[in-house]
């Protein structure tokens, strides 16, 4: 099949399409003045790599030469990768919510040539079936009413894109939260707890990180036992289950059943990023081995399958794979095309031929059935010792590793990589291997080279095959600026705290809303858009409102600087109502309000490197303390940090190290004994 306009395209879900029959065209004013010099409507179909309904629909209907026949015949089609635009997907996203009451993806949507929706889905099967139209007979439906009841369809998109407008800006009555919410929201997630299995609600069960990362700091600045051990709970049931990969370390997507056994298999950066950050946090609240060890088989994850050779991270690997070819008796059954989870699945005949006297008690740790095919979950941890486990598990990803792979994309997000670098920082400090913190310093470093001007403060979106391209919206500038100052925390490198406050800033001024709040794109970007979007909600990617009100309130505790503070009180009152009605709906945001509420303080730690200076930051470290943010230098450092955090300036050099805490504008005694800076540090 000859290639269509996406083939010069570089994001890996568009070239996915880019041999179809269909005459795709990648969103931009060439597409959009084609539909207007044809007059005719424009599909837009959103999608992203390692979808599975997407690769679904691509091969029963935009490989089908009738098919897409119709289409280019009837429409101007539009093809747009989701994770590069967001900002898109959220507004047309929201139109088809607004229609239907349901959304996901594939996401296709009929727009009038001035770009405003007016009939939209997601996905729909070649012809009727399961309750749902035809595609075929539908774009024949849709083309036939844009010829004769074309202004009553340009009137009702009027209408949508004008209540969708007003429903993307995420305006509401500004109202200050109170303590009031911290409670509602702990008692709403105490309620949806599946006490049985670990985790939110029932099947299909998603990992909520956003609602392990409140749970963990409530329990450890209120003392709350029961929030940590729902959070460290949760963790743990996953990481046993089939939702993490047993063999070759890291977390699917989401679990289909509500015991965490059978995954959807895909595998995305963020949800990693921000579960290797949960696991950090659960370590040092718990002192837990086995969440330790998921820990660092999540990190070998990611530095193993997604890490470019250039330092940054890949998005995800695909759900779908072909299966293995039959290899004697340890052979699986060969397919026409991919199936979900090939890579992954086992059968008892293939472990027993390659574990011999192993081979029974694994299956029994990993609950290998005799019949059919098998996802490993570690249910029964007695029946096989670790050590024991961990050789059969090398054994098997040996060989696992030679099956056909699933897709990679192999596309970089500054955003997702920002989550990256707090999750890796956060893994340093709770287990302490330089080898992780490595790993950060490297993704850091790569961003900076490719995906950030020369000042530091314009930053690209995505950078594949050595080319940068998108403006970087408002969550690459949240999420870096967020995973910076983590890794300021974890390294005291001052030029990684230096770039968070200029992220910040320019953050705030490139995307900040006047009453708070950041919308995705920033002003005269996007300009085709009929409305600028303020997510409002803390899914599977927390919102960026949320993540920069917090890291303004951790750099204002370092800074001083008011600015930060009255953009992070501004943003919690833009959300305060939504956060009284629905307290769990924006979890992330919760967390900036627990240390907007709360006391706050700063560590300072002059010489790191003089005697004491380990055991000093030994003792800062040793456990969860969410309301501490620490700073440190050595006499090489000093006077770049003393640029930065004030309370630097009244801090002497002398023959140990030694620390002072601060709390608001005021700093006590310096403090040389670890012993009593944990004293200080828990009281």
């Amino acid at each position: 099949m000859r290639p269509n306009r996406l083939a010069a395209e570089k994001s890996p879900y568009l070239l996915q399409h880019a041999r179809n029959p269909v005459d795709w065209r990648p969103w931009g004013e060439e597409a959009f003045r084609a539909a207007r010099e044809a007059d005719r409507p424009l599909l837009l179909s959103i999608g992203y790599s390692t979808c599975h309904w997407c690769h679904v629909m691509e091969r029963e209907s935009f490989s089908d030469p009738e098919v897409a026949a119709r289409m280019n015949r009837l429409f101007v089609c539009v093809k747009l990768d989701r994770e590069e635009r967001p900002d898109v997907d959220k507004i047309y996203m929201s139109a088809v919510q607004a229609m239907t009451g349901q959304g996901g993806w594939p996401l296709n949507v009929f727009l009038t040539p001035d770009l405003k929706p007016f009939f939209g889905g997601t996905y729909f099967p070649p012809d009727a079936r399961w309750g749902r139209p035809g595609w075929k007979q539908l774009l024949e439906r849709i083309a036939q009413l844009w010829r004769i009841r074309r202004k009553d369809i340009e009137s009702d998109a009027d209408r949508l894109s004008k209540a969708v407008a007003e429903f993307v800006a995420a305006q509401a009555q500004a109202r200050r939260p109170a303590t009031a919410v911290l409670d509602a929201a702990w008692e709403a997630l105490k309620g949806s707890y599946d006490l049985e299995n670990g985790g939110f609600g029932g099947a299909p069960k998603f990992p909520m990180p956003a609602c392990q990362r409140f749970l963990l700091r409530r329990g450890a600045r209120t003392g709350d036992s029961e929030a940590e051990v729902l959070a460290v709970g949760a963790l743990r049931a996953m990481s046993r289950g089939g939702i993490f990969d047993q063999l070759g370390g890291g977390f699917h997507r989401y679990s289909t059943d509500a015991q965490w056994r059978v995954p959807h298999f895909e595998k995305m950066l963020y949800d990693n990023a921000q579960l290797l950050e949960n696991l950090a946090d659960a370590v040092l609240v718990s002192r837990d081995a086995e969440l330790s060890r998921a820990l660092r088989r999540t990190v070998e994850y990611l530095r193993r399958d997604l890490r470019a050779a250039q330092g940054g991270f890949f998005c995800a690997e695909d759900a779908d794979s072909l299966p293995p070819e039959p290899a004697g008796p340890v052979g699986a059954i060969s397919h026409e095309h991919k199936e979900e989870g090939a890579f992954y699945l086992w059968t008892r005949e293939e472990i027993e031929g390659l574990l011999e006297g192993r081979a029974a008690a694994f299956c029994a740790r990993y609950g290998i059935e005799a019949e059919g095919e098998n996802i490993p979950y570690d249910g029964a941890p007695e029946a096989l010792s670790e050590s024991q486990a961990q050789a059969a598990r090398a054994r098997l990803l040996e060989v696992r590793d030679r099956r056909p792979r699933p897709n990679l994309d192999d596309k970089i997000l500054t955003s997702w990589n920002g989550l990256a670098l707090s999750g890796l920082s956060r893994a340093f400090l709770a287990v302490g291997d330089p080898e992780i913190l490595a790993l950060a310093d490297a993704a850091a470093d790569f961003l900076r080279r490719e995906l950030c001007d020369g000042s530091g403060k314009v930053l690209w979106r995505r950078w594949r095959e050595g080319q940068r391209a998108v403006a970087g919206m408002a969550d690459d500038y949240a999420f870096l600026a967020q995973g910076l100052l983590d890794l300021y925390e974890a390294s005291f490198d001052p030029s990684r705290l230096a770039w968070a406050l200029d992220l910040a800033e320019e953050a705030i001024r490139r995307f900040g809303a006047a009453n708070g709040g950041l919308y995705q794109t920033a002003q005269g970007e996007a300009a085709e858009l009929f409305a600028r979007a303020i997510e409002d909600h803390d899914g599977v990617e927390p919102a960026a409102s949320s993540v920069l009100a917090d890291a303004a309130l951790r750099l204002f505790e370092l800074t001083g600087r008011e600015d930060l503070r009255r953009f992070a009180d501004a943003t919690l009152e833009r959300f305060g109502a939504r956060l009284e009605a629905r307290p769990d709906s924006m979890p992330y945001m919760l967390c900036a309000l627990d240390r907007a509420l709360g006391r706050p303080r700063t560590l300072v730690i002059a010489g790191l490197d003089l005697p004491g200076g380990g055991e000093l930051l030994a003792a800062a470290r040793a456990r969860l303390r969410p309301d501490l943010v620490t700073a440190g230098f050595t006499a090489r450092t000093k006077a770049d940090l003393e640029r930065l955090v004030p309370a630097v300036g009244a801090m002497a050099l002398g023959a140990r190290a030694s620390a002072r805490l601060c709390e608001g504008r005021s700093c006590g005694l310096p403090i040389t004994d670890p012993e009593e800076l944990s004293r200080k540090l828990d009281s």
